[in-house]
């Protein structure tokens, strides 16, 4: 499995827009690419972090190279509209271990 993560700040009372959007986007982008999805949490300053899991690097590169399109525009429209800055990857890894339990 391959981990990335992601960091971003939404605008100022855009908060719920950002949320939705990342949602939509995210689920979109798991049908076309075959990511396993993603978690988005929020740090104590108010920056966003998004895990997304990956079956291998080779899955998420090809997708990275087709620049991460998805058929929602909407969504796209909404997410680009509400985040200040952000979305580069900021960290990738190859997972060796996973014991996450659920």
């Amino acid at each position: 499995m391959f981990l990335v993560l992601y960091e971003w700040r939404a605008r100022p009372g855009k908060e719920a827009q950002f949320e939705d959007a990342w949602r939509r986007g995210t689920l979109a982008i798991t049908r076309k690419y075959g990511s396993y999805g993603s978690r988005l949490g929020r740090t104590a300053d108010g920056r966003y972090v998004g895990a997304a899991e990956w079956p291998d690097e080779a899955t998420w590169q090809a997708a990275m190279d087709d620049g991460m399109a998805y058929d929602d525009p909407e969504a796209r429209a909404e997410f680009e509209d509400a985040t200040l800055d952000g979305g580069a990857p900021v960290l990738s890894m190859t997972i060796v271990s996973d014991q996450i339990v659920r």
